[in-house]
């Protein structure tokens, strides 16, 4: 029977997930703590589901690509409340939360969230003067693997800071460059300039 019980997840391995975006001409990346995770190199803890980030442009290939799944998507976004994502619908904002799973009595297995981007550069659901050049958001694990550049992650983390986010902030702060942390710094002061992670960033 089907279930869009929100609670009910296990989390696609992320191999499982690379090996069937292996041949896809779209971006992708992990995102969430799995993302922290692959930056610093190791587990920090368990995970109750899989955060996948693309770019809005190309949700209708996002969409071919898993085509047989069961696509739903958060409308609207924040509330619990989930409905199909039609094949061939166009998904505008403020839409950019889609459940997946490989069919309806399954549970649920990756999350897909949907971003911006204006040409070569990321642009930031939250707030879109925050921005940075496609070219710097990705990372890419030593199997290859590609995830979201640690400082954008944090940036998302922020928002509402809880225990997790801040055990992600604490290990992945000794590997910032200067850069990096002067992004993170830069977008901070212009969402919340007293985020008491600012100090320790500067």
């Amino acid at each position: 029977m089907a279930t869009n019980d929100p609670e009910e997840w296990s989390p696609a391995p992320i191999s499982e997930l690379a090996e069937l975006f292996r041949a896809v001409e779209f971006s992708w990346w992990v995102a969430g703590g799995r993302a922290i995770e692959l930056a610093v190199g190791h587990e920090l803890r368990t995970h109750g589901d899989l955060d996948v980030l693309v770019l809005r442009r190309d949700q209708s290939q996002v969409q071919e690509c898993l085509s047989g799944w069961d696509l739903h998507v958060a409308d609207p976004p924040g509330t619990g409340k989930l409905r199909v994502w039609r094949f061939g619908e166009v998904l505008e904002e403020p839409l950019h939360d889609i459940w997946c799973r490989r069919t309806p009595e399954s549970p649920w297995s990756v999350q897909l969230m949907l971003d911006d981007a204006v040409e070569d550069e990321w642009v930031s659901r939250r707030d879109r003067r925050v921005r940075m050049p496609l070219a710097r958001l990705s990372r890419v694990a030593p199997d290859g693997t590609p995830y979201l550049a640690p400082e954008v992650q944090l940036f998302y983390k922020s928002k509402h800071t809880r225990e997790k986010d801040e055990v992600d902030f604490e290990a992945v702060l000794p590997l910032l460059d200067r850069d990096q942390q002067a992004w993170l710094l830069d977008a901070l002061a212009t969402t919340t300039p007293r985020h008491p992670w600012r100090q320790k960033l500067q």
